[in-house]
């Protein structure tokens, strides 16, 4: 199973969330899925879910289909049917800690706030899953983070947003082929 990769985007189901802030997991999984020219389709009620080829690499598309914090009922119940290695895992994800297009990829770490992937630790049981953060940026207080991830993009910030997927596509494409460290060391220095 060492060669097989699971690239899981989060995000929150539905319309009504489909171009905020909260969604860039699932914004990156929707460019790598039409890059490899599938469409991620639903299973269940957990997960919208894509098996492909990246890098030459066997590799499954996930984007839960639970709310943001209950993510991790999704990822459990796709370890306990697929056994990925969890070195294989790369968890795509907004952060509102860094400005609006860069990202940060790392190995393990606590959740930093972030609800879903806070659900996914708790239950894989472990803080060793790799993430790929993508700065939405906030300028806001804690009192209306809520309202700010469930933002849309403004109009002159969408070019950045643009970027920013294409840049976070391309640091999966080096996890699957390169591995973690490589992909680090690539994509966290700063410009």
């Amino acid at each position: 199973m060492f060669d097989k990769y699971c690239i899981v985007g989060l995000g929150n189901p539905g319309k009504r969330y489909q171009l905020t802030r909260h969604n860039v997991g699932f914004m990156v999984l929707d460019r790598l899925a039409a890059d490899s020219g599938v469409s991620l389709k639903k299973k269940g009620e957990l997960v919208e879910i894509a098996e492909t080829t990246i890098q030459s690499k066997s590799t499954i598309l996930i984007k839960p289909q639970t709310f943001m914090n209950r993510s991790g009922a999704a990822i459990a119940a796709l370890q306990r049917y697929f056994q990925y290695e969890l070195q294989n895992y790369l968890i795509v994800l907004d952060e509102v800690n860094l400005p609006l297009g860069k990202i940060r990829i790392r190995g393990h770490g606590s959740s930093g706030g972030h609800k879903g992937l806070a659900s996914i630790i708790e239950q894989m049981g472990t803080q060793d899953i790799a993430r790929l953060r993508l700065g939405v940026g906030a300028e806001i207080g804690k009192d209306e983070m809520v309202d700010f991830v469930l933002s849309k993009f403004a109009k002159n910030e969408r070019s950045i947003l643009d970027s920013m997927i294409a840049t976070s596509v391309d640091a999966v494409r080096s996890f699957i082929a390169d591995g973690l460290e490589v992909t680090m060391n690539r994509y966290n220095s700063s410009p």
